[in-house]
């Protein structure tokens, strides 16, 4: 299932090897969600009727943790993942690494603006943080540290920016609200938003849920999955390995749930408990891919997701120009109507398909996106 070479632009995200092919695949499936298959759950949620479906595919407005909710940490989690792996070729010469670490850093931050809506030049109503620019940072700041610590000191530095992050909220109040405010309207992380970042918010009106401050636990968020991807290249047995990826997601999530009650787990804020949730369910999700892909040797049923986690980086940015959902209609609209009651399942199928379709393509001759 190696990429053919021919027509190659970059090599793809995760590399080529086969031992990386569950990276390549968990990331497809974690994209899976954002390229159509949580429009897919949506319009089955309204046929069935099953509300419990719909409820996991909308993320919480505040306090809580839903399916939804796990997405984009994970895809951090996962960057984090191939950095001790990548780097590997610039053990004991570090400073050798920086101009590939900037230069994403560069091209993640230049890629996300121009998504923000760099380009229309109306700066007043851009969106200057966004998910690709909190990729670059947690990026930045885990490759470094990646460089320079060792696993201890990676975990260490990890446990003091949750420990710092909860402490600066609980302690230092936004300006006419008391200290440890958590609500929309009164937290610390949207209240330096509105202070230092210009143009528009997303996803509440106080703030922006990428904001800066809140870019503290996305980095300890990558440096849980910088550790991961440590563990994975010990010269360990692989079910060690695995039973180390449970016990480790078990323990994630037992913390996370200890530590909500005094720290809730709210997603726009990326509290550190959210963040303990967050890995543990990542953990146990590489650990179920590694066992099936790595361990078990069950490669074929992922080959769906490899096609798109080798371009996610393409696909998302493609799908803000490309308006797949149109171009179903005009293909599926008829056999949707007869479809009756289900016919957004099926306009939302025919776009999915279409965007894999188009993936497979790339995938197939070799071309891939990387910055």
């Amino acid at each position: 299932m190696t990429p053919s070479p021919r027509k190659v632009l970059t090599t793809p995200a995760a590399g080529s090897s086969p031992r990386l092919l569950f990276i390549d695949a968990l990331r497809g499936f974690d994209m899976f969600w954002i390229t159509g298959g949580d429009d897919i759950c949506r319009a089955l949620a309204v046929w069935l009727g099953w509300t419990w479906l719909g409820h996991h595919m909308e993320h919480r407005p505040w306090e809580g943790f839903v399916f939804y909710d796990l997405i984009f940490p994970l895809f951090v989690f996962i960057v984090g993942i191939v950095l001790p792996m990548s780097l590997k070729k610039y053990e004991g010469r570090p400073s050798a690494a920086y101009p590939r670490i900037l230069r994403r850093f560069v091209l993640l931050l230049l890629l996300g603006w121009i998504h923000g809506g760099l380009l229309q030049l109306d700066f007043a109503q851009m969106r200057w943080p966004g998910v690709l620019q909190r990729i670059a940072i947690s990026y930045l700041f885990t490759a470094i540290a990646v460089q320079h610590l060792k696993a201890r000191g990676q975990a260490i530095l990890a446990t003091a920016l949750l420990l710092g992050y909860w402490a600066l909220l609980a302690f230092v109040p936004a300006p006419g609200f008391r200290a440890y405010d958590l609500s929309p309207e009164g937290n610390l992380v949207g209240y330096l938003d509105r202070l230092l970042i210009p143009g528009k918010f997303c996803c509440y009106p106080f703030g922006d849920n990428e904001g800066l401050l809140s870019n503290i636990p996305a980095i300890a968020t990558c440096l849980f999955g910088a550790l991961t991807g440590w563990w994975l290249t010990q010269p360990r047995p692989v079910m060690r390995k695995f039973q180390g990826l449970v016990l480790a997601g078990v323990a994630s999530l037992i913390i996370g749930v200890a530590w909500a009650p005094l720290f809730p787990i709210i997603k726009n804020l990326w509290t550190s408990s959210y963040v303990m949730i967050a890995a543990g369910w990542s953990l146990l999700l590489v650990a179920a891919f590694y066992f099936v892909i790595d361990i078990s040797g069950k490669t074929r049923w992922a080959f769906p997701f490899v096609v798109i986690g080798v371009n996610a980086l393409t696909i998302y940015v493609l799908q803000e120009f490309v308006s797949f959902p149109e171009m179903a209609k005009y293909l599926f609209g008829g056999v949707a109507m007869l479809t009756g009651a289900a016919a957004a399942v099926v306009l939302a199928v025919g776009a999915t398909a279409l965007r894999w379709l188009l993936l497979r393509y790339l995938y197939r001759n070799g071309t891939f996106l990387r910055v």
